[in-house]
């Protein structure tokens, strides 16, 4: 283990965490908000951090090893917690460990927030919160993927231990620089896009371009307390459904389908068919329950409610339109089941992603028929490919120390003070990265203890980087090598 290069590294990024401050700086400018010294620190604090970091290892160029890459992701999304929460400590007057989990997240993409009164704060705070989960959502770490080879750094390492889901292709393009630069091309194309549908939805310039950002990172974060819900447009709705869903969908079938102009490659894909057939399924059942319960007088409003939230909820972004919480029968319960599946591998969504959930499923189906026909081969498939016996495995390993992840967080979570059901869902949202729970959390965490709220960022954390990362580090066999 090189310390030097990974100084370096860390260095680098958070030079670049500190570049990013110029944004809400320009629009404290633009708006003549007074804004400006609660970035201007921070960045000046976070270049000064990077550069001594990277001064000291600068004439380190030696490769890096599976395990760098592992540890140098895991104290950078550390690292980028506490950075980003020194201007939200300046501009909101929040405590540290209220910053923290705010700031936590942000770059996680959770959307959960201990701060209320967002209609009447300034819109360089505003602005940077917004940002944090735009760059949490790609992550920098695939941004300075990009960056790194150029510095004599190789990447392949932080890429494999940065981007999420099983069966993923470690790379889309022959060099991995030009894999970084297409995925945060689909990325900015994508944002882009949804700040202008929902411009013509009807947002002002602002608002659209802020949401936008939180939308294609699954974030949820809001320049309004109600959300979404202030704006009370179906147009709205609908932009946010879109964009929520492409969001959701790995950034790889976005590529080829881009690269050969061909949609067809969403329907070839396994887990973006299983993905939109278990949207598809879920907003007929929680709108069929919605009407029959008499939960909305309308067929159209309770079809309309129903998907906007399936929708929100699936993808781990979390953005409110209806206080989904007090639906009638199982349905909250419901909802935050299939927040426990997310989005597919490789997206912005959070969540186990589909295609483990896919993979569990045939394999309980196989085991089945192995049982009718205890001497047939029965390779297990994902259409026409035959999964690797080893990867099946893993996922299993992966959900069982998911299963544990959650029960020892919702346990501590009561001895922190939540009720059992709160603490389920406050453990839940957290861990899937989504935003809004039940009960005690449905709005915001700020009634929870600073214990819990400490738990909170573990969690947040965790399902960022979908727990193997961190218990490879937290593995004594890691550090003996």
């Amino acid at each position: 283990m090189n310390l030097f290069l990974l100084g370096r590294i860390i260095g680098i990024y958070a030079l670049i965490f500190g570049v990013t401050l110029l944004s809400p700086i320009l629009i404290a400018v633009w708006y003549r908000e007074p804004e400006i010294l609660h970035f201007l620190w921070p960045m000046a604090g976070s270049i000064g951090f990077g550069a001594l970091l990277w001064l000291i290892g600068r004439r380190r160029t030696h490769e890096l090893s599976v395990g760098d890459g592992y540890l140098i992701v895991t104290l950078f999304w550390i690292l980028l917690s506490l950075l980003g929460a020194w201007p939200l400590m300046r501009g909101f007057g929040l405590s540290p460990v209220e910053a923290l989990f705010e700031s936590a997240s942000g770059i996680t993409t959770t959307g959960a927030t201990v701060i209320t009164d967002l209609d009447t704060m300034p819109r360089s705070l505003l602005l940077y919160r917004q940002q944090l989960q735009w760059f949490g959502g790609m992550g920098l770490i695939v941004l300075g993927v990009a960056v790194m080879p150029m510095l004599g750094i190789g990447g392949m390492q932080l890429y494999r231990a940065e981007t999420p889901g099983p069966l993923k292709e470690e790379k889309l393009t022959p060099r991995l620089t030009e894999t970084a630069r297409a995925l945060w091309l689909i990325y900015f194309s994508l944002t882009l896009a949804c700040a202008g549908g929902y411009w013509l939805a009807g947002m002002g310039p602002f608002d659209a371009v802020a949401h936008s950002l939180t939308t294609v990172s699954t974030g949820g974060f809001s320049t309004h307390d109600a959300s979404i819900g202030y704006f009370g447009s179906s147009a709205v709705e609908a932009v946010a459904v879109v964009f929520m869903l492409l969001a959701a969908i790995n950034f790889g079938v976005h590529y080829l389908a881009w690269l050969h102009l061909n949609p067809l490659h969403y329907l070839r894909d396994v887990e973006a068919r299983a993905f939109l057939g278990l949207v598809g399924a879920a907003v007929l059942t929680v709108s069929l329950i919605l009407y029959l319960q008499g939960a909305y007088d309308q067929a159209h409003s309770s079809i309309r409610n129903a998907a906007f939230v399936v929708v929100s909820i699936v993808t781990s972004t979390g953005f409110g339109t209806v206080d989904f919480a007090h639906w009638p029968d199982f349905l909250p319960v419901l909802l935050i089941y299939i927040s426990f599946v997310g989005g597919c591998g490789g997206s912005t969504a959070g969540g186990m992603k589909v295609l483990r959930v896919l993979l569990m499923v045939k394999q309980g189906a196989q085991e089945v028929r192995q049982l009718i026909h205890p001497h047939a081969i029965l390779p297990l498939r994902l259409g026409q490919r035959v999964v690797d016996p080893r990867l099946a495995r893993s996922v299993w390993g992966f959900f069982a120390l998911y299963t544990f992840a959650v029960a020892i967080l919702t346990l501590l979570m009561i001895h922190a003070g939540l009720a059992p059901l709160d603490a389920f869902s406050a453990v839940a949202t957290c861990l899937n990265n989504l935003g809004p729970g039940l009960g005690e959390v449905a709005y915001n965490f700020q009634s929870v203890s600073d214990f819990g709220k400490l738990l909170a960022v573990s969690a947040m954390l965790l399902g960022r980087l979908e727990i193997l990362t961190i218990l490879v580090i937290l593995s004594p066999a890691f550090w003996r090598r």
